[in-house]
């Protein structure tokens, strides 16, 4: 035994304590992980910090670390795309130390612990289970670990042989940067430390060039002249003559490939129907809650059974095997109880998910739903439970807050997402309290893994835990790694390194054996039905899209080239810097902020009087704001400017989620930067103290014309074409008409030409309380001279509905081609009486044709088994080619 002793000093994923290896001939100790947070003012930057090189999840403590960047990805999040290089078969030492078990054929992690202080090159082997198994060999890491703490390396590893008494084979699959100059003297180095030999490294393949394809069938000989209100009147035909009639969304569902099909869907159990039920549940319905009790009591298959529960198998032998990582026990994994309901928008998934707390046993459930929708969860308990057997509901949110002992005379509790992540941070009720199940409604909401709210999801306490979404994939399949970790699979896939190597990258590079196992899970957790499935049988009335194009009158199209040449300009500024090898963090900002300006001025120039550039002018030479009152305006100002571009949060790389500004300047999501300020106390951007006393919420928003000063007199093309289609549609008897933009301002503007024309209408945004917005549905639905409602899409693109309108306007695009669908699913859907007419509203010959055609690339992307190598949070490349594109 050596004179010190040995150190309890790494705590490995599944909450036991690992011990530490006394330092010997062939197995060092090493030191816990790194758990700070990397100093480096670009925090994209701190992601490829020493901690979390080689695998993320390896310093959970680091606030930078990005769980959903997996060991060895193909693509970095910060920079180039990477590719297998080689594979080295080598050995794990020091295994007599170490519990962890495993077996050939299965994935191991791999850990950096820079902090060793035995051994700064250290690096750790667990299995997928998070129990350590050993260390690399010395002799390795000390080449290895200079190339994996620089980000030019990834390395995967995986068993070959059976464990032994001091050591166990492994092969690792060494990546690194696809880019031919990096790839070619990091090949020379590689060599030159005898890592591989030159007839050992594996020749990267060349990338298929992308096919072009054509804009949506879009003839810029079938243009629209902007007409103005002064013009004749045009009927419903005439325009639909001057459009072009598309399907944007393809009969082939982007899920159909993996879940259940249909004709096994028809032929599913039926549950009995709830007693304490009101309403009488459809065929489908009935379907749906059979599985639903079902999945809330999961079993495994009968021994020597060949089917596969949650990837787990069970051998003949009775040891218990997981399909995806061949992780192998004698003990039973624990089953999750739960799933995800991705029936199509309108299918009735709040009431089958009402119908199974009715029916599957006594306890609590917490639902989660955006704040728009949660009135909408206590109307329908009570509009479908018998009074006999009614509910009792509590909305958790604002001032009505409970404690925990309050909360058990509740069978349902409401709460929004940001409530539960301020709940959270304040170790409140919700987060107190053992629930028998949580629901989250518009579950995609936490699809990236890193965010508060989806970090927030996960701790909840729970027996059974359920995601409602009709759209549980975005952006890609990288979107559902969020649910399968939140849903508490076991077996591996729920760490995202994992999740990657056996699913993500494989489905991208066409391997069947990865279509396999995506199946294997999906047809086991999740069930999807969609509206045109013949046994479903809705009967829902046509509906019909039309892409209506427009041309500028000549002053607005001075406007908008005058700024798409200071957007080109400025984009070429970006790429020259890039090519020089200099930063370029400010100079893109002003690009993205043009293309914003470039967007809005297709609906009205007045969108474009402030500019972000010009807000901040002022303060350009004040590193740290004095937040007097003026100062306090002009950065709230230029705060809502970043909300509008949909920036990114440079913490958590995520849509920003409560967004602030803090007085050096920079935006966050209140939640992220909070961490950072716990934890440091200063801009994780510039390192300036920074305290919350220095962070400016948004000011509040406003509606209603008398609030803005417009010029009222002057309309732009796209609102006169706006009110063409609006008068034609309104001079067929009840029809109603819901018009959608990103843009609030936009909003206010049709807003006062609706009051000078006379025309009725209300309004839903996000400044809105949820009894104004109730007020606002309730008008629509009852008030006959209520025909229009102008809706925020980001606001009415979840959960509500709004089958009382049988028209929808589309006056800008939405990048995510999803989040437009399930804005116009609110009228298109069960209860929908009326055929259904949707406008898409495009300037001709500007960025809002190109992002058609981005958008028409994502639908393709998805619905070809999910090979988009970008998510939500772009990867530089494709981020640039995409504003090339679109800036032409």
């Amino acid at each position: 035994m050596p004179p010190y002793k040995r150190r309890r000093e790494v705590i490995d994923l599944t909450g036991d304590d690992a011990v530490a290896a006394p330092k010997a001939k062939n197995s060092r100790s090493r030191a816990p992980a790194s758990r700070h947070i990397a100093s480096s003012s670009n925090p994209r930057l701190a992601q490829s910090s020493q901690a979390a090189v080689i695998d993320s999840a390896a310093a959970r403590g680091s606030f930078y670390d990005d769980e959903t960047d997996p060991i060895g990805a193909t693509q970095s999040d910060d920079g180039p795309a990477y590719q297998l290089y080689g594979k080295l078969d080598n050995k794990i030492v020091g295994c007599r130390y170490y519990t962890g078990l495993v077996t050939a054929g299965e994935i191991v992690v791999l850990r950096r612990e820079p902090r060793n202080q035995y051994d700064k090159n250290a690096v750790r082997v667990d299995n997928v289970l998070g129990t350590q198994v050993g260390h690399l060999p010395a002799k390795l890491v000390d080449k290895l670990a200079a190339h994996v703490d620089s980000g030019d390396l990834r390395i995967e590893g995986t068993i070959t042989g059976e464990k032994g008494y001091f050591d166990c084979p492994v092969q690792l699959a060494l990546y690194g940067p696809a880019d031919p100059i990096a790839r070619f003297h990091l090949e020379e180095k590689l060599k030159s430390d005898k890592l591989f030999k030159a007839t050992q490294l594996k020749q990267a393949r060349p990338k298929p060039e992308d096919l072009p394809r054509p804009p949506l069938g879009l003839n810029s000989s079938q243009s629209l002249v902007g007409l103005g209100n002064n013009g004749p009147e045009v009927s419903l035909a005439d325009l639909a003559q001057t459009s072009q009639a598309v399907r944007f969304r393809s009969s082939s569902d982007n899920l159909k490939a993996l879940v259940i099909d249909e004709t096994t869907l028809s032929g599913m159990p039926m549950a009995y129907q709830p007693s304490a039920l009101k309403s009488q549940l459809l065929p489908h319905q009935l379907q749906g809650l059979a599985w639903l009790q079902a999945k809330e009591n999961p079993e495994f298959p009968q021994h020597g059974s060949d089917n596969v529960t949650q990837l787990w198998k069970r051998a003949p032998n009775g040891r218990y095997r997981n399909v995806a990582t061949n992780f192998t026990g004698t003990a039973a994994p624990g089953l999750a109880k739960g799933g995800i309901l991705a029936d199509d928008m309108g299918l009735g998934k709040t009431i089958q998910m009402l119908s199974l707390i009715l029916s599957n046993g006594p306890g609590q459930t917490l639902i989660v739903a955006p704040k728009s929708v949660m009135s909408n969860w206590a109307q329908q308990a009570l509009q479908h439970v018998k009074e006999s057997n009614a509910l009792r509901v509590h909305i958790y949110h604002g001032n009505d807050k409970l404690k925990a002992a309050e909360l058990k005379a509740y069978d349902i509790v409401i709460t929004s997402y940001q409530t539960m992540v301020s709940d959270k941070m304040a170790e409140g009720s919700l987060f107190s309290t053992s629930w028998k199940r949580i629901i989250l409604d518009e579950g995609h909401v936490i699809r990236n893994a890193q965010t508060q709210t989806a970090l927030a999801a996960c701790e909840v306490k729970a027996e059974a835990r359920w995601v409602l979404t009709g759209t549980p994939i975005v952006n890609n399949i990288k979107d559902l790694h969020s649910m399968v970790k939140f849903l508490g699979l076991t077996g591996g896939i729920e760490e995202a390194g994992i999740f990657h190597i056996v699913i993500t990258r494989p489905l991208m590079q066409g391997l069947s054996q990865a279509e396999i196992l995506i199946q294997y899970l999906m047809r086991d957790i999740c069930l999807r039905r969609t509206k045109d499935m013949q046994f479903v049988d809705l009967k829902l009335p046509k509906k019909t899209e039309y892409v209506h194009r427009i041309t500028f009158h000549a002053e607005e199209k001075q406007k908008y080239d005058a700024l798409l040449a200071e957007a080109k300009g400025a984009l070429h500024e970006v790429r020259a810097r890039a090519r020089d090898g200099k930063k370029s963090s400010g100079s893109m900002q002003n690009v993205l902020e043009r293309l914003l300006r470039l967007r809005q001025v297709c609906n009205h120039w007045t969108l474009c009087k402030q500019r972000v550039v010009d807000l901040l002018q002022d303060l350009e030479d004040q590193d740290v704001v004095d937040l007097n009152a003026e100062n306090r305006e002009i950065l709230q100002q230029a705060l809502s400017l970043y909300i509008e571009n949909r920036e990114e949060c440079p913490v958590c790389l995520d849509t920003l989620n409560a967004p602030v500004i803090t007085h050096c300047k920079h935006v966050f999501c209140f939640g992220c930067i909070r961490k950072v300020i716990q934890t440091q106390n200063r801009c994780p951007m510039c390192r300036h103290t920074l305290s919350e006393e220095q962070l400016l919420e948004p000011a509040p928003e406003t509606s209603g014309a008398e609030d803005v000063q417009l010029d009222l007199e002057t309309q732009s093309s796209k609102t006169e074409a706006m009110f063409k289609i609006l008068q034609a549609t309104l001079r067929v008897k009840g029809s109603k008409v819901i018009i959608f933009s990103q843009w609030t301002k936009f909003l206010t503007i049709i807003e006062n030409q609706l009051m000078v024309a006379g025309h009725g209408y209300t309004r839903i945004d996000g400044s809105m309380s949820p009894q104004a917005r109730d007020g606002a549905m309730t008008a629509l639905k009852e008030n006959p001279e209520c025909r229009i409602m102008l809706a925020s899409l980001a606001v009415c693109s979840v959960g509500l509905n709004l089958v009382a309108a049988d028209t929808v306007i589309l006056t800008d695009s939405w990048w995510a081609p999803a989040i437009e669908d399930q804005a116009v699913d609110r009228v298109h859907r069960l209860g929908q009486t009326r055929p259904t007419t949707v406008w898409r509203l495009v300037m001709e010959g500007t960025v809002e044709e190109r992002v058609l055609d981005i958008q028409a690339e994502k639908r393709e992307l998805v619905d070809k088994a999910f090979q988009e190598k970008s998510k939500g949070k772009r990867t530089k490349e494709t981020r640039m080619a995409d504003i090339m594109k679109l800036l032409g």
